[in-house]
Protein backbone atom coordinates (compact mmCIF):
# COMPACT_ATOMS: atom_id res chain seq x y z
CA UNK A 1 0.00 0.00 0.00
CA UNK A 2 2.64 2.47 0.93
CA UNK A 3 4.26 1.98 -2.94
CA UNK A 4 0.94 2.51 -4.19
CA UNK A 5 1.12 5.49 -2.42
CA UNK A 6 4.44 7.01 -3.10
CA UNK A 7 3.90 5.83 -6.67
CA UNK A 8 1.19 8.58 -6.92
CA UNK A 9 3.05 11.07 -4.98
CA UNK A 10 5.60 10.91 -7.53
CA UNK A 11 3.61 10.85 -10.54
CA UNK A 12 1.34 13.96 -9.52
CA UNK A 13 5.38 15.41 -9.07
CA UNK A 14 5.84 14.69 -12.62
CA UNK A 15 2.97 16.49 -13.58
CA UNK A 16 4.00 19.68 -11.67
CA UNK A 17 6.94 19.57 -13.28
CA UNK A 18 5.56 18.99 -16.80
CA UNK A 19 2.99 21.85 -16.54
CA UNK A 20 5.58 23.95 -14.71
CA UNK A 21 8.21 23.57 -17.69
CA UNK A 22 5.70 23.79 -20.62
CA UNK A 23 4.52 27.17 -19.02
CA UNK A 24 7.95 28.02 -19.13
CA UNK A 25 9.01 27.26 -22.57
CA UNK A 26 5.36 29.31 -23.47
CA UNK A 27 6.56 32.26 -21.82
CA UNK A 28 10.08 32.45 -23.18
CA UNK A 29 8.23 32.07 -26.39
CA UNK A 30 6.35 34.35 -25.91
CA UNK A 31 9.26 37.26 -24.16
CA UNK A 32 11.43 36.22 -27.22
CA UNK A 33 9.12 36.86 -29.95
CA UNK A 34 11.02 39.94 -31.00
CA UNK A 35 14.36 38.69 -30.02
CA UNK A 36 14.19 35.67 -32.67
CA UNK A 37 13.17 37.94 -35.63
CA UNK A 38 16.21 38.81 -37.48
CA UNK A 39 14.79 42.63 -37.92
CA UNK A 40 15.86 42.88 -33.90
CA UNK A 41 18.74 41.64 -34.11
CA UNK A 42 20.93 44.71 -32.09
CA UNK A 43 24.39 45.63 -32.89
CA UNK A 44 27.21 44.83 -30.06
CA UNK A 45 27.28 48.07 -28.95
CA UNK A 46 23.96 47.90 -27.48
CA UNK A 47 24.15 46.53 -24.82
CA UNK A 48 21.00 48.07 -22.30
CA UNK A 49 18.38 45.90 -21.85
CA UNK A 50 15.02 48.25 -21.31
CA UNK A 51 12.08 46.72 -21.58
CA UNK A 52 13.45 43.88 -23.13
CA UNK A 53 15.00 45.49 -25.96
CA UNK A 54 18.23 46.20 -26.72
CA UNK A 55 20.04 49.49 -26.94
CA UNK A 56 22.49 51.45 -27.31
CA UNK A 57 24.30 53.90 -24.60
CA UNK A 58 22.51 57.75 -24.38
CA UNK A 59 19.03 56.09 -25.33
CA UNK A 60 17.66 58.79 -23.02
CA UNK A 61 18.39 61.29 -25.62
CA UNK A 62 17.24 59.40 -28.86
CA UNK A 63 17.44 62.45 -31.19
CA UNK A 64 20.87 63.33 -30.38
CA UNK A 65 22.20 59.28 -30.43
CA UNK A 66 20.10 56.87 -32.00
CA UNK A 67 19.02 58.96 -35.41
CA UNK A 68 22.35 57.66 -37.15
CA UNK A 69 21.32 54.26 -37.40
CA UNK A 70 17.41 54.65 -36.62
CA UNK A 71 16.77 58.01 -39.05
CA UNK A 72 16.49 61.63 -38.72
CA UNK A 73 12.75 60.91 -37.61
CA UNK A 74 13.52 57.39 -35.69
CA UNK A 75 11.04 55.94 -37.90
CA UNK A 76 13.89 53.38 -39.28
CA UNK A 77 16.86 54.67 -40.85
CA UNK A 78 19.20 52.29 -42.15
CA UNK A 79 18.43 50.03 -39.70
CA UNK A 80 14.56 49.55 -40.77
CA UNK A 81 13.54 49.03 -37.30
CA UNK A 82 11.32 52.14 -36.04
CA UNK A 83 11.63 53.41 -32.49
CA UNK A 84 8.23 53.88 -32.26
CA UNK A 85 7.47 49.92 -32.54
CA UNK A 86 7.80 49.91 -28.99
CA UNK A 87 8.18 53.27 -27.92
CA UNK A 88 4.81 54.52 -30.01
CA UNK A 89 4.28 58.09 -29.19
CA UNK A 90 7.15 58.33 -26.57
CA UNK A 91 9.50 59.29 -28.83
Amino acid sequence: MNFILKTRNNMKNHAVVKVSMILLMIALFIGCEKANDSKHNPPPDHTISKDGFMHKSGLEQPLLNCVSCHGSDLKGGTTGVSCFECHGAKW
